[in-house]
């Protein structure tokens, strides 16, 4: 048996050699098995569609359609999104980036707003207005398509940029309160109360001290928004169908594909859509998993 010897001269047992992983190792249990099973089945749902449209996109009909979907293309052709452009891509992704940029900005900053005031305030009334807010996560929005047209209707704002905004500001509301106040119940109060004993106002205080503390969460819930707004299609329909966005002109390119047999270019416009949402997302995932961990294991 091997021995250590101290600076004293006693003698000690050497520490147990390391145990190489064997098969009661919990990486192999079933739940982490099952568990990475069904998270590589869901990303292969996910990625192959958007590697399938990718490729199509670049394809003519006869190509997508052929004996070999799957193959690469023999010639990239690159007219297909010019051409989808040409159709009106560009107005609708135009329309989509002021309602979602400006939808998102006004649902972060009256929403956090909110969820600030609910999760250090306490006066009569909090947890009831916190569970109204919470409630309206679980209304569907179709439900509400026929008032909130008439709505609309008397402001003046159908088909206009100012009423689909407040629609998607009111729409996403809920599950931005919902985060950001279990996000903000994290955050030190020391912090907080020594901004107001320095003499600092409860805006200031809200503004320069817990709102920057809070950008991992607001960078989580944001993507969260532009995601949600970016794919809205109900209520840009009703709310909207003079000036559409980019979910309702791709919906009008499918149906002219009866006629047209052109989905080199349908697939050219889907790629559109789908590559801003997945760029933004890939510039902020690590700040996506750092607000989820700390709103919910804080």
């Amino acid at each position: 048996m091997t021995v250590n010897i101290d600076v004293k001269g006693e003698t000690a047992d050497a520490p147990a050699p390391i145990q190489p992983a064997g098969p009661n190792d919990r990486s192999f249990s079933p739940v982490n098995v099952f568990s990475h099973t069904v998270l590589i089945g869901w990303s292969v749902l996910v990625v192959v569609p958007f590697v399938w449209s990718l490729i199509a996109s670049l394809k003519s009909t006869g190509e997508i359609f052929g004996d070999s979907p799957w193959a690469l293309p023999k010639k990239l052709l690159w007219g297909n999104f010019s051409k989808a452009w040409e159709k009106g891509v560009g107005d609708y992704l135009g329309n989509s980036i002021v309602v979602v940029v400006f939808g998102v900005l006004g649902t972060m900053l009256f929403g956090s707003m909110v969820a600030y005031v609910l999760a250090r305030y306490e006066f009569p009334g909090n947890r009831f207005i916190y569970y109204l807010f919470a409630a309206g996560m679980m209304f569907p929005t179709f439900l509400a398509i026929v008032p909130l047209f008439f709505v609309v209707q008397n402001f003046g704002m159908i088909s206009t940029y100012q009423g689909l905004i407040l629609v998607y500001i009111a729409y996403s509301l809920p599950f931005t309160v919902f985060f950001m106040h279990a996000f903000f119940r994290t955050l030190p109060t020391s912090i907080a109360e020594a901004a107001l004993v320095d003499g600092a106002g409860h805006a200031t205080t809200f503004f320069r001290v817990m709102l920057p503390m809070a950008k991992p969460g607001l960078i989580s819930v944001g993507i969260f928004n532009v995601l949600g707004q970016w794919n809205q299609f109900v209520l840009p329909s009703f709310l909207s169908p003079e000036k559409p966005v980019l979910s309702q002109g791709i919906a009008t390119l499918l149906g002219s594909q009866r006629y047209e047999n052109d989905w080199g270019t349908l697939f050219a416009a889907l790629t559109i859509a789908m590559v801003p949402v997945v760029v933004v997302y890939l510039i902020f995932y690590r700040q996506v998993q750092a607000g989820l961990t700390g709103a919910t294991l804080k």
